[in-house]
């Protein structure tokens, strides 16, 4: 699947988006974000408030408990104002 990143979420890993293949345990958003932080330090600081971070999937806001299987983009991005 594949990941994007924006806004501070993408300076913080170091990259706009990857392509990656969690393993099977990981079922929903918490799970990946989860996965993610254990993959290095600029992971970990990118997620280490998991509850500020938003994730869409196929361009869909998405929750922390939303399923990810079948998804072929997950997006995460800090909480955005209008403006």
């Amino acid at each position: 699947m594949k990941l994007v990143y924006f806004a501070w979420v993408r300076e913080r890993v170091g990259r706009p988006e990857e392509v990656v293949e969690p393993p099977a345990e990981v079922r929903t958003v918490a799970d990946l974000v989860g996965w993610l932080r254990g993959r290095g330090e600029e992971y970990a600081y990118a997620f280490e408030n998991p509850r500020v971070v938003r994730a869409a999937i196929d361009r869909v806001h998405a929750k922390p408990d939303a399923a990810i299987a079948g998804a072929s983009e997950i997006a995460f991005f800090p909480p955005m104002t209008g403006g």
